[in-house]
């Protein structure tokens, strides 16, 4: 069932979701060489709780009944997402991709960046360029009277046009009082296909794009997604609410892109 949410739920849904941006920016301050993903995770999860919220990540539930240990999911290189944070030290030219959820006044806060560990290759630098502009293209098509095919369209083409891998079996969600909810969101499909958007509907757009081939592969820790070529990949996500005319951002990048200055992507 989708769930429309009204002009306040709309409000507390962007509190949680700009301070997943704020997190985001606490995270970028401290990416470089030698740090491990485990630093950043304690960060994240004291920043989030200073604030009166909590990391809905952790403790989450995966289908095999193994729960998620970090507040955060620190993504390497070739790992696509859910990647579990660790004690092996970042290397330069290392990508790693955070994805951050919160639960704050009964509301879901959901955004990942791809950051760049000191001077990546251009060819790296290329796939997150693409990665973030195939989020902001789905997102212009989040409004009142499209449908989900549209989202999906405009990411897949952007991305496969330069030859890259488009995941199939992970995908954008609805959010609001849980962190998942209908409907699902693909970054793939047809234009004019799939369900109505409507306003108030709120869901979070995340492209989760391949430098080769698209196929995946999971861990044994039943929680890492990684490619199975052992190519790179990149993700970005936003949490939006559908508008008329225009998508309303509910999370945002400008924090971490303020940290990050000329070296953002």
């Amino acid at each position: 069932m989708i769930f429309l949410k009204t002009d306040d739920e709309i409000e507390l849904l962007r509190q949680s979701n700009l301070l997943v941006g704020k997190t985001l920016a606490e995270i970028a301050k401290l990416i470089r060489p030698g740090v491990t993903t485990r630093q950043l995770d304690k960060v994240a999860e004291e920043f989030i709780r200073d604030h009166g919220a909590v990391p809905i990540f952790k403790g989450f539930p995966n289908p095999y009944g193994a729960p998620f240990p970090g507040a955060i999911c620190t993504s390497v290189n070739d790992q696509v997402v859910h990647g579990i944070p660790n004690d092996v030290e970042l290397q330069e030219g290392d990508i790693v991709s955070v994805d951050c959820g919160t639960y704050m006044n009964g509301f879901c806060g959901d955004s990942a960046y791809t950051f760049c560990v000191g001077e990546v290759a251009p060819e790296i630098r290329a796939l997150l360029k693409t990665t973030k502009e195939a989020l902001y293209l789905g997102i212009e098509n989040a409004v009142h009277g499209k449908r989900l095919g549209d989202i999906g369209y405009a990411i897949q083409q952007h991305c496969e046009a330069r030859s890259y891998g488009v995941v199939r079996e992970f995908v954008g969600h609805g959010i609001g009082k849980e962190m998942h909810e209908d409907p699902q969101v693909p970054n793939y499909g047809k234009r004019g296909t799939g369900k109505m958007l409507k306003k108030g509907m709120c869901i979070a757009i995340e492209p989760m794009i391949t430098q080769g081939d698209r196929q995946i592969v999971m861990e044994n820790d039943k929680w890492t997604i990684r490619t199975r070529d052992r190519r790179w990949a990149a993700h970005f996500e936003h949490t939006v609410a559908v508008g008329v005319g225009k998508a309303d951002i509910l999370s945002s990048f400008e924090f971490i892109e303020q940290v990050l200055g000329d070296k953002a992507i």
